[in-house]
């Protein structure tokens, strides 16, 4: 079960030098023999899905391997036990889930049932983080979000009644979490400003919620949550979107080779710095000219 680490609520103008390891789960391949967060933060997501029961140590190791190999074989995946973006979108869970359970799910829960609630509430706009089984505050808000929305009593339980509205309730729903509507016009002064609500928000793999966001995760957070912009999840994805610009303006994508091609991103916000979330120091803000970052600039993107 992954503790929900609260969002620091620090601004600070010292710049931390990041490790290599910066780009989001689906960016870079995790595989036999590695050792990273982002290989602890996969074997977390396994044993939440009942296929890994060692100790999560960050160690890609054999019994890693033969868990990914379990899990693509169990999603008709191709089994190389590589945990690439096909894998990873297997992970977090794309596909629509109907929960038949008649028992309460609330507060403190952790089971199966409530990783399904999670993703109805997630397909209809109500839910942001990445599903994991567990019922914290995260998933109790999304509750009685949905909840107030549907005139259902709003106690932040699933009993019957809720869970008859999520099995039927339309999938293009937006609930009241969601801030912006995607009729509304961004600006880049809009994404730049929302953008800097997260600084200190802690690194979370696969993260896309101000609990804990990943490198691309930050980005689609922000340009859907204060602009109403849906951008691709990846940095690869995203790397092949928008219109390339010779020099970033603000509110740009900015892209870094930091494992071979596109592997990290950040949003440009003026004066050669961007705001990106870093596997070491979480949401922060960077220096173009950063002896680390300048080497490895690929170029920036306008998304808006």
């Amino acid at each position: 079960m992954k503790k929900i680490i609260s969002s620091l609520a620090l601004c600070s103008s010292l710049i931390v030098l990041p490790t290599i390891s910066q780009a989001a789960l689906g960016d870079k391949l995790l595989k036999e023999g590695m050792t990273d967060p982002d290989v602890k933060e996969l074997q977390d997501v396994l044993r939440q899905k009942g296929i890994f029961s060692a100790t999560s140590t960050g160690y890609f190791g054999s019994i890693t391997k033969d868990s990914v190999l379990s899990f693509q074989r169990s999603h008709s995946l191709t089994a190389d036990g590589i945990v690439g973006s096909n894998t990873y979108q297997a992970l977090i869970g794309n596909s629509t889930s109907t929960v038949t359970n008649g028992t309460l799910l609330k507060y403190g829960m952790t089971s199966n049932e409530v990783e399904k609630v999670q993703q109805l509430l997630k397909e209809k706009g109500y839910f942001n983080a990445t599903p994991t089984g567990y019922f914290g505050t995260i998933t109790q808000t999304a509750v009685m979000n949905f909840q107030r929305d549907h005139g259902l009593a709003v106690d932040g339980i699933v009993g019957p009644a809720t869970l008859n509205a999520l099995n039927n309730a339309s999938s293009s729903s937006t609930g009241s979490s969601t801030v912006n509507s995607s009729t509304q016009e961004a600006t880049a002064s809009d994404i730049v400003a929302y953008s800097k609500k997260f600084i200190g928000v802690p690194y979370v793999w696969g993260g896309t919620s101000p609990s804990g966001f990943d490198c691309s995760g930050f980005i689609y957070y922000v340009f859907k949550n204060g602009g109403g912009v849906t951008v691709p999840r990846t940095v690869a994805t995203l790397y092949q979107s928008g219109k390339s610009t010779s020099t970033p303006n603000v509110g740009d994508i900015v892209f870094f080779d930091t494992t071979g091609g596109p592997s990290h991103a950040g949003i440009y916000i003026g004066n050669g710095q961007f705001i990106h979330a870093g596997s070491s120091t979480g949401v922060t803000i960077a220096s173009l000219s950063n002896s680390y970052w300048a080497p490895r600039y690929l170029g920036s993107k306008s998304i808006l």
